[in-house]
């Protein structure tokens, strides 16, 4: 896959206030609940860099296949006019793309009749749909997946330039269905892809069997797709006359204020898809205690509360003008389409915290935040993309806590003095749907909180905006990710404090990575004497050290990963799916099943992260790496690895 004043005399708030949300509330939140009853420890986190890659680290667009599968077509009709006016006329967040159906592959039985299948060099099967719609800026395509076969590869381009592809494995999109069941989604919903938005009026999805496999294996169909009716590719420069932008006239461009010059590179215009519909808000990447490098990411619950659109997750780098009030796109404008993990989501501070599934762009910066309760009074900043526009900031004054409740889908009311909610006051510039969820900085450059909604607008005096306080998201939640308890006692520097001591972790095991240069397979162990022995016995081996931490037993929040060994390539290979493990034990009799390895986290739990599975066929033998930069760099210089996905999640500290 392709893969930022004066301080204002304290003033209130109206004593209740009903405000239209810039994006509609969300539903149940995930570990939603009441803030902590006393006030976190004041705790800080600086910022840091994601520093460029090397010339062979970059990551290439995928070629495409030389030969072509001829696809079926399928045609939808423009979007009536009538439908595009209202979208955003009920609040919620902008909108920018409603659900249409494709009744010619509404069924899996419609989708394999459109079909048609031709050889493979590798005797394989290949074939391929193309959907038009008349007057669209771009489509995503809901796909239905329920039943791939194992090796299944599915791409998507667009029939006018076939010189690129995104490429992903049908594996990956089996464990995105499950990880979204898990969460709790097993409808519709949850076993629906949706591609990423390519912006175009038509795009090619091309399904790959590998030899052996059969067509009624397949059950897959694309009853819907979102048809993006605003202009959103952010490829390339691009220059908006000033009456092409979206936002209202007293919006500021970021790029004419340098209070926040760093922190624009941490904010990300957010693209998502719920129920068919499209969306936009904003987002913020966040650095964690450790500066480890790990991208997780802050929006709003009412923009993002469930795996399931935690999955159609695009994000959008460095949208913004060349130049202060050029109008024109930079060129530095970077997109990713891998979607994300959902960690946390709360309506309580109406925050949400992700993990993007690709690394950062080179260039953005992890935002450093600030977990203690802000004076008021203070000045603050944000960053935002309104209405989806290029990057705005808005400069005013913290005036209030506040506590805020929803009134509906697509509104709120604030009162009091106190609670999980800041009041904020702007002395320049605004912010309007499409902001929501983005973050807001203070005098030291750290967030603070993250942009619920309010009643802003250019000729409104008296109004105000409200931002989910981050402190009491941190205590309840985000300290689990982002503070994560250590065995070492950190160093407190005057720009960076220790996070406070947290109660003892279960104690995780090391899994050692060895390799073997003669035959290029990797093995694991847990045994460190198993290790040192086989580095003795056999001197081409190498020990590449410790690939990531598991459990050694059963233990309440852990499952199992299953080990199997492969003769041919003299590797094992390991899962943490039940029904894959029972598929390789059916359908793949030359691995032997040796039970369980280890035990390993079921999802991105507070200190686990993914581990990614390879496969080269050449030498029968998988690949794993808990490390992203690694993962990319193994997709960009080594086409004989086919990547596989997720294998599950581990610890990286003990």
């Amino acid at each position: 896959m392709r893969h930022w004043r004066p301080l204002l005399a304290r003033m209130g708030p109206p004593a209740v206030v009903a405000a239209a949300l810039l994006a509609g509330c969300g539903g149940a939140g995930q570990n939603g609940g009441a803030a902590a009853a006393q006030s976190p420890p004041a705790v800080t986190r600086v910022d840091a860099r994601v520093q460029p890659a090397s010339a062979d680290q970059a990551r290439p667009k995928p070629k495409l296949l030389a030969a072509a599968p001829t696809p079926s077509r399928v045609y939808l009709g423009a979007l009536a006019q009538e439908k595009i006016a209202p979208a955003n006329s009920g609040g919620g967040p902008h909108r920018v793309g409603l659900a249409r159906a494709a009744e010619a592959t509404r069924t899996a039985q419609q989708t394999l009749e459109q079909l048609h299948w031709q050889p493979t060099g590798g005797g394989g099967q290949v074939a391929a749909i193309s959907f038009l719609a008349e007057g669209a800026r771009g489509l995503r395509l809901g796909v239905v997946i329920r039943q791939l076969p194992a090796g299944t590869m599915l791409r998507l381009y667009r029939q006018a330039d076939r010189s690129t592809v995104l490429q992903i494995p049908g594996q990956e999109l089996l464990q995105r269905v499950e990880r979204k069941a898990l969460a709790g989604d097993a409808g519709i919903d949850g076993q629906t892809w949706w591609t990423p938005d390519l912006g175009a009026h038509e795009v090619t999805l091309e399904l790959e069997l590998p030899a052996g496999s059969a067509q009624a294996a397949l059950d897959i169909a694309i009853p819907r797709v979102s048809h993006i009716f605003e202009e959103l590719s952010p490829t390339g420069a691009r220059a908006f006359a000033p009456w092409m932008t979206k936002s209202v006239s007293c919006a500021q461009d970021a790029n004419c204020d340098d209070t926040q010059a760093g922190q624009r590179d941490a904010v990300a215009r957010v693209r998502f898809t719920e129920n068919g519909d499209t969306y936009l808000c904003t987002g913020t990447l966040l650095n964690d205690s450790l500066s480890s490098g790990t991208p997780y990411f802050l929006t709003a619950n009412h923009c993002i509360s469930s795996q399931t659109v935690a999955d159609t997750l695009q994000t959008d780098w460095f949208y913004r003008s060349f130049a202060c009030n050029s109008y024109t796109l930079s060129g530095d404008a970077t997109e990713l389409l891998g979607g994300a993990t959902l960690l946390y989501a709360s309506e309580s501070t109406d925050s949400a915290l992700l993990l993007l599934n690709e690394a950062p762009p080179a260039g953005a910066l992890f935002a450093g935040w600030d977990a203690s309760p802000q004076a008021l009074g203070s000045a603050v900043t944000g960053l935002h993309h309104s209405h989806g526009d290029l990057l705005k900031i808005s400069l005013g004054n913290l005036l209030e806590q506040t506590s805020c409740r929803a009134d509906g889908k697509a509104r709120f009311q604030c009162d009091g003095t106190t609670g999980n909610y800041y009041t904020v006051k702007w002395n320049l510039g605004m912010t309007a749907a499409g902001s929501s969820g983005s973050a807001l900085f203070n005098r030291a450059n750290l967030v603070i909180g993250m942009l619920y909604g309010g009643q802003g607008g250019c000729f409104e005096t008296n109004a105000f905006d409200y931002y989910g306080r981050f402190d009491v998201a941190y205590a309840a939640a985000l300290r689990n990710w982002l503070a994560p308890p250590v065995s070492t006692t950190a160093t407190a520097t005057s720009s960076a404090v220790a996070a406070p001591a947290a109660a003892p972790v279960s104690k995780h095991l090391a899994v050692y990575r060895l390799y073997n240069g003669a035959t290029g397979a990797h093995r694991f162990t847990l045994s460190a004497d198993e290790r040192d022995g086989i580095i003795r016995s056999e001197p081409r081996i190498a020990d590449e050290g410790i690939a990531y931490y598991v459990q050694a037993d059963a233990r309440p929040g852990n499952i199992p990963a299953y080990r199997f060994y492969n003769p041919a390539g003299g590797a094992h290979f390991y899962t943490s799916s039940a029904q894959e493990r029972d598929g390789v034990q059916r359908d793949s009799p030359n691995l032997r099943y040796e039970g369980v390895a280890w035990y390993v986290a079921p999802d991105a739990a507070p200190g686990a992260s993914a581990v990614y599975r390879f496969y080269r066929s050449s030498s029968a033998t998988h690949f794993y790496t808990i490390s992203l930069p690694e993962r990319d760099h193994v997709i960009a210089s080594q086409p004989d690895f086919v990547y596989e996905g997720v294998a599950y999640y581990a610890w990286t500290s003990p």
